[in-house]
């Protein structure tokens, strides 16, 4: 690599910084002696002296706080870090840990990072995001309106590091480079109080602009993507339910994007209950689902379940007495009205829920449309802490062998149940995975391996394989497809442990075999730019690693 930077500016950059592992020619050729320690590190003596220096703090923010001064000063050795001790710093680097990130930011904000748009930059967002991205090829842009961040709702700017935490995901899964990612958060102003009335809140200090000025603003913000980054792939992140899925529908043919939270939260649950059926030697068709929760991620679970039994030619009559979904009031049946209309697409009608004794709306509810429907499969997004009860859990196993029980909300403290409560109330038979980091669990003399159902194996491989096919739109058939071939990643032996995703130690390995599929559909689907062999030669021999680059003077 060549650079024309010297000195100071050099070792500034964290693009550029190597720090101690500078070579003697490069402190020659650019002016680094008296401004380095003498002694040359290798890039692996640097990752352990950063880790101790991290085992070093108890709290998880100071962690992430002392992580992100690493990123700010050094990329290499951060993603090298990461990657090194992924199990270990992922849950710093984004949820739970992330969550107090941005509750916080105000307060541990250091350096700027991405770029913040909001309403006074109207009529100049593509002025502003030039700027931002100062003539560089960016292929990949997270953004969020920072309204739902994970469970913990409107964090005004502080949702940047929702945005900044899922590109370093990005770029240690799928091996995107850093320097052509760009976080944003588009900062339309907080409802959050006490974030308005915080003396040191950094960010846009009005209410939340909304209906048609808002509308205008993610119009222009997209016309801007368009013009500034033609080429980049943009994830929608922890908007609230409505406006996800609006934007997602108005937006998805205009700029190539997807929204997580719908499309990759959906993919994630299906490849759970794929994997279990694995073990279970089931299939799809053969399901009974009961989704609690009817927000972004039930509604975009629910659609992919969907999506996944039409493929398979399920008509849509069963498709649709297939999936129950509940709301905070209980099941949705369309005898009575939604406030959200697209919870109108998710309901039953009024003669399947009598059909299975749940025509009357006071018996609505969880424990007894568990009872009267008798599901396979309950699947948690409600942020509902200890929702699934002893009682509700327990009762599956008169109607199935070995239910698959998945309470998906994050942070931990809003899991539906614990992963210990599941496996001893179900005698060890229930299949159980979390939306959140949890540890093994002892029962009776044998060790169950909680697989973390985190989007992380969904979105880096269905970006990068989306970016590798040139695709111009991501369908849902590219989303199907990703979740399949992560439940195809699991081992035998990560089925042997009850296991409904792979451990996280082989995320690139594991996207990679997303991203393959991903273009793979793509290219069938006709929306692609590539061959599958060209794909799979980008994905042996093209991904970003955190080596050190030699570098010579420009």
């Amino acid at each position: 690599m060549t650079t024309q930077k010297r000195g100071s500016t050099l070792i500034q950059d964290p693009l550029l910084n190597k720090g101690s592992a500078f070579s003697l020619q490069e402190r020659d050729d650019f002016g680094l002696h008296g401004l380095l320690p003498p002694r040359i590190s290798s890039i692996q003596n640097q990752v352990d002296r950063a880790k101790k220096a991290l085992d070093a703090f108890r709290d998880p923010l100071d962690k992430y706080v002392n992580f992100a001064a690493l990123q700010d000063r050094n990329e290499h050795l951060f993603y090298r870090v990461l990657m090194d001790n992924m199990a270990e710093l992922m849950p710093i680097v984004y949820t739970p840990t992330v969550g107090l990130a941005t509750q916080n930011f105000s307060r541990v904000f250091q350096r700027a990072r991405g770029v913040w748009i909001n309403p006074g930059m109207r009529g100049s967002i593509a002025e502003v995001l030039a700027n931002a991205v100062g003539g560089k090829t960016i292929r990949l842009i997270v953004a969020t309106d920072n309204e739902s961040i994970l469970g913990i709702g409107d964090q005004g700017a502080g949702g940047m590091a929702i945005s900044v935490g899922k590109l370093a995901l990005y770029v240690a899964g799928a091996g995107i480079p850093p320097a052509e990612t760009l976080p944003i958060s588009l900062d339309i102003g907080t409802n959050n109080e006490t974030l308005l009335q915080d003396e040191l809140y950094l960010g846009w200090r009005e209410n939340r602009i909304s209906g048609e000025p808002y509308q205008e603003f993610i119009d222009e913000f997209v016309d801007a993507v368009r013009m500034i980054c033609p080429e980049a792939l943009l994830q929608w992140e922890d908007f609230r339910k409505d406006n996800a899925l609006t934007l997602l529908n108005r937006h998805r043919d205009r700029v190539l994007s997807f929204n997580d939270d719908i499309q990759g939260t959906g993919a994630m649950a299906l490849a759970g209950i794929f994997s279990g059926l694995k073990i279970n030697q089931q299939s799809l068709l053969d399901q009974r689902i009961v989704i609690h929760g009817a927000g972004a991620a039930g509604m975009g679970i629910a659609n992919q379940i969907r999506a996944a039994m039409r493929s398979e030619n399920m008509p849509d009559d069963q498709v649709a007495r297939t999936v129950a979904v509940l709301d905070s009031k209980g099941l949705l049946v369309d005898d009575q009205p939604f406030r959200d209309a697209y919870k109108a697409d998710l309901a039953w009608s009024k003669t399947q829920a009598d059909e299975f004794g749940l025509g009357d709306a006071k018996q609505r509810q969880l424990e007894h449309v568990v009872k009267q429907y008798k599901p396979t499969v309950l699947i948690g997004a409600s942020g509902q802490t200890g929702v699934f009860t002893e009682s509700i859990t327990s009762s599956m196993l008169g109607f199935c062998e070995r239910p698959i029980i998945m309470p998906f909300s994050n942070p931990t403290d809003r899991s539906e149940a614990t992963p210990e409560d599941l496996i001893r109330w179900t005698d060890g038979r229930a299949l159980v995975a979390t939306g959140s980091p949890f540890s093994p669990v002892n029962y009776q003399g044998k060790t169950f391996q909680i697989g973390q159902g985190n989007n992380v194996f969904i979105f880096p491989g269905l970006g990068l394989g989306t970016l590798l096919s040139n695709s111009t739109v991501v369908t849902d058939a590219m989303v199907t497809a990703a979740a399949q071939a992560c439940a195809n990643a699991l081992t035998d032996d990560e089925l042997a442990k009850g296991m409904l995703y792979p451990e996280v130690e082989r995320l690139r390995e594991v996207t990679k075999q997303v991203a393959q599929a991903v273009a793979d559909q793509a290219i069938n689907d006709g929306t692609a730019n590539t061959t599958s062999a060209e794909v799979t030669h980008q994905l042996e021999h093209g991904l970003w690693n955190p080596n050190y680059p030699e570098l010579h003077a420009g």
